[in-house]
């Protein structure tokens, strides 16, 4: 006879034979399940194994995100935003850099020929193409001749065509009435937008999924907002643009991961193995590394886009596009995962059938724990006693047979 061994038990053979705890043997290879693998953090992100502890630790990610969401609106109600002349209104004046022009002495010419600080002064672009651009309040009629004239003779800038001209300094007026319209437009047009992509929302994913995804669409909006003014750069019509552009990559995150969610979890009220965050965890891991490369992958262009079109060529515009853009995509990447995630499971996990299967599953291992518990516990009691391990005690004269024990004593055959 063959005695079973631990193979046969694990193919449905039954339990093997020889030991306190051989029927727990199942337990024990679910609970190897859930242990972190044994490899390096780059091997785990690479192969998606769920070893990184994303929704177990959903706790520290809310925390996390409620500060940054807390800094942004701060940020945001205290220091505003700095908003380009296009929504502001103002002044723009230009000029070339070459020769002895530096934006410390065009703010200091400026200063003395209108009487205050300009708004701004910076240099933009790089080699022949380079030139210093002063942002200011609207100025009147008299106050751009003396300022241009005040510039002309202390520079002396040049055309195009290499000659000295007072044409070479360009002033150029956007009035408040048209900054407010433009601040208008903007603003319905990121209604609009918001809007229909929640409803496609709400369309693609399911109820909770939905939830979860539209507060992802919103932490995303408030968090870089919310950069941008803490760091104060300016708002421009092409940020608004970016913020735009940036709402689909965040959009786009979220369909991945929760496609990724929904593929691990289809079935899983029907079994015990593991629960609905579990499978979840798993499908972060599975997908973080595909949203790292996708966030360096779309990063690298725009850091191009930088250096390029702003230092070499001075196009500010693409400046305003690309920074609202590498901002976003950092904070879309993180948000998917570990904000978009952790808060599926937490609205799964308050009611409906998710609820009611994880506290069957934490039930069930928590009588297989308290099983093998007992188990251990005979065990170390035959180490003790020496007695052999299934032999039955034998019975005192006069003590009380055991609960469940069959008789011991003959019985009186039936007569037929």
């Amino acid at each position: 006879m063959r005695t079973a061994s631990r193979s046969d038990s694990m193919r449905g053979g039954g339990p093997a034979t020889g030991g306190p705890d051989s029927t727990l043997e199942p337990f024990a290879d679910e609970v190897n399940d859930f242990e972190t693998p044994k490899h390096s953090v780059f091997e785990r992100l690479y192969t998606g194994t769920g070893g990184f502890k994303i929704v177990s630790r959903r706790r520290f990610y809310y925390g996390l995100t409620a500060a940054f969401v807390l800094i942004s609106l701060l940020s945001i109600g205290l220091r505003g935003f700095t908003l380009g002349i296009d929504f502001a209104g103002g002044s723009r004046i230009q000029l070339p850099a070459a020769g002895t022009a530096t934006t410390q002495k065009v703010e200091d010419i400026y200063n003395q020929a209108i009487g205050h600080a300009p708004v701004t002064v910076q240099k933009v672009g790089s080699g022949a193409a380079e030139t210093i651009q002063v942002r200011s309040d609207t100025l009147s009629a008299t106050q751009t001749d003396a300022l241009q004239t005040a510039l002309f003779n202390a520079f002396q800038p040049k055309d195009k065509d290499g000659n000295v001209s007072r044409n070479a300094i360009s002033i150029a007026e956007i009035s408040e009435t048209w900054g407010s319209q433009i601040t208008k437009k903007a603003l319905i047009a990121l209604v609009v937008f918001i809007a229909l992509t929640m409803v496609y929302i709400a369309i693609r994913f399911e109820r909770d999924m939905s939830i979860a995804a539209i507060a992802s669409l919103f932490f995303n909006m408030i968090v870089t907002a919310g950069i941008y003014s803490l760091v104060g750069f300016e708002v421009t019509p092409a940020a608004v643009i970016g913020l735009l552009t940036i709402l689909g990559y965040v959009l786009y995150d979220n369909v991945v991961v929760f496609d990724k969610v929904e593929e691990n979890t289809r079935g899983v009220v029907n079994t015990t193995r593991r629960t609905y965050a579990e499978q979840a965890n798993l499908a972060a891991n599975q997908t973080l590394m595909r949203s790292i490369n996708t966030t360096v992958i779309g990063i690298l262009p725009i850091v191009g886009m930088l250096v390029i079109a702003v230092w070499l060529l001075g196009v500010g515009t693409l400046k305003d596009l690309a920074l609202v853009q590498l901002v976003g995509m950092i904070v879309g990447a993180y948000s998917s995962i570990f904000f978009a995630v952790p808060l599926l499971v937490s609205i799964k996990e308050r009611w409906g059938p998710v609820a009611a299967h994880s506290k069957k599953v934490h039930n069930k291992r928590a009588g297989l724990a308290s099983a093998r518990a007992g188990a251990e516990a005979e065990r170390r009691a035959v180490a003790a006693t020496g007695r052999e391990l299934g032999a039955r005690p034998v019975r005192e004269v006069g003590q009380a047979p055991r609960p469940g024990a069959r008789p011991s004593g003959k019985r009186n055959k039936r007569r037929h």
